[in-house]
């Protein structure tokens, strides 16, 4: 079967490979990897013994909740008391439930923001982020073995299962929501209400932001948030291309800014007042610059080689450090895990902060959004022009790039490290960085970044200037790159 567990899970064409009897067959492995020595993360026999519970949660997706129903069947059919979603849910309720009610993992049934066509698995570690490589790794390894031998998966009831206890059936949403309490000042926004537009965007994130703001006097107008299991014929990404319609809610005056989450709520991305496109770079500087200045917080910063280094100058300002890793949130987490981080985020909206679980929360970092115009008085726009003024300026943009034929991912940055140019667009580079992909870092902080996919004909380029002609000889050297590699 041509199932692979990439950095946040398996994703698929529906009907395609994502089917039925793959998804049993993968629901199979993962109970019995999660039953093997390499998932034990260091708990006694006793821990794991008491340790027999799996959550199981869904998105909007077509299907999503009988995909969840048959994985609950499978892992109930292994031995373990499944926790499954009532209804559809953000994949953080789902992560937050897996670390507060001790389960040993979680499977969560989304394929984010990919397009309506695709479902997939998100697999959860018993810490709450998503599993590690050596867990995803153990199920393709179950996965593989149990084809071989020709091993089909344990089935039962679903009926049966709920009756013997080991199906249940619950809502993840009021514990998720004391939490976010835990770490959201309502009392802030309260002072302050906003009127506000949320775009579910048709995701699992529908009413989360809304629900949880009931009583603070904000004036909430949710658009995008009835079941469409083909999110109206759009990828469920927050991204700018997507957002014609949060875009038209703010010209109309619905609300005065905007905040919109993916598929399945774990990305956020906001719209100011003026309908001005505030992507992820600039949401995690004002949240790591609200946090040191106004909470008075500190400690470590970690961010992807993809995200903004507004987040390094500020983090010069306040003396702070700055760990860049991989493209992937579990890079992240790894840091979470190990060391009291201040906040960790992507370039692709998964941020989070400290006393969360280490994965990426639009829901919660939308409702933070909220809190720091709350307590600035001012505008969203105001604010990112003062961002801007103090850490920037930095403008942003990545293409993806199709190649002739696939390139050796490995041989391909090591050309493109050797063969790196003196300059780009009149400025020298200062250092080659090769964590994931090329990266260069120019003399005026500028940063082309050339990742070639280990999968497929596609370069990825990332570039971020210090005026817009410099991010367009940044991405023009980039394509000169993908150009010379389909020749």
């Amino acid at each position: 079967m041509p199932i692979h567990f990439g950095t946040d899970g398996w994703r698929a064409v529906i009907s395609d490979t994502f089917t039925f009897t793959n998804l049993r067959m993968v629901a199979q492995a993962i109970a019995d990897a999660s039953a093997a020595e390499g998932w034990r993360n260091g708990k006694t026999n006793q821990d794991q013994e008491e340790q027999r519970k799996i959550i199981v949660g869904f998105d909007t997706r077509f299907l999503s909740d009988r995909y969840a129903s048959e994985v609950a069947r499978v892992l109930a059919a292994n031995g373990y008391t499944v926790y499954l979603a009532q209804a559809d849910a953000p994949t953080p309720a789902i992560s937050y439930t897996v670390k507060a009610m001790g389960a040993r993992g979680g499977v969560m049934i989304t394929a984010s923001h990919n397009a309506p066509r695709y479902n997939g698995v998100k697999l959860k570690a018993d810490y709450g982020g998503s599993a590690s490589s050596e867990q995803c790794r153990s199920v393709e390894v179950y996965l593989n073995d149990n084809e071989v031998r020709g091993r089909g998966p344990n089935l039962m009831d679903f009926e049966q299962a709920r009756k013997l206890g080991l199906i249940h059936r619950f809502n993840p949403i009021p514990a998720y929501n004391e939490h976010l309490r835990t770490l959201i000042d309502f009392d802030k926004i309260a002072d302050q209400p906003q009127r506000i537009v949320v775009d579910s965007m048709y995701g699992s994130g529908r009413g989360a932001i809304k629900g949880i703001l009931q009583g603070t006097g904000c004036e909430v107008q949710e658009i995008r948030g009835e079941m469409n299991p083909g999110f109206g014929g759009v990828h469920p990404e927050p991204i700018a291309r997507y957002l014609g319609s949060l875009a038209g809610a703010i010209s109309t005056h619905m609300g005065d800014f905007g905040l919109a989450t993916d598929g399945d709520a774990d990305r956020i991305a906001a719209m100011d007042e003026r309908g001005n496109f505030v992507d992820p770079h600039k949401i995690m500087a004002l949240a790591f610059q609200y946090l040191v200045e106004t909470r008075g917080w500190r400690g470590p910063v970690v961010r992807t080689v993809s995200t903004t280094r507004m987040i390094d100058r500020l983090a010069k300002v306040y003396d702070l450090p700055v760990y860049e890793t991989p493209v992937g949130f579990n890079y992240i987490a790894d840091y979470m895990l190990k060391e009291d981080i201040l906040i960790g985020g992507e370039e692709s909206g998964g941020i989070a902060f400290r006393g969360h679980i280490p994965e990426g929360d639009g829901i919660l970092m939308g409702l933070l959004l909220l809190e720091i115009v709350a307590s600035s008085q001012t505008s969203l726009h105001e604010l990112v022009e003062n961002l801007l003024s103090k850490a920037g300026p930095a403008f942003y943009e990545r293409k993806d790039l199709r190649l002739s034929r696939p390139v050796a991912k490995a041989q391909m940055s090591q050309k493109l490290k050797e063969e790196a140019p003196a300059q780009i667009g009149g400025e020298s580079i200062n250092e080659i960085l090769t964590k994931d992909g090329v990266k260069y870092i120019l003399a005026d902080d500028s940063w082309l970044l050339i990742r070639p996919s280990g999968t497929e004909p596609v370069l990825r380029v990332y570039a971020e200037g210090r005026t817009q002609a410099m991010v367009q000889a940044l991405l023009g050297y980039g394509e000169k790159v993908a150009a010379s590699s389909s020749a």
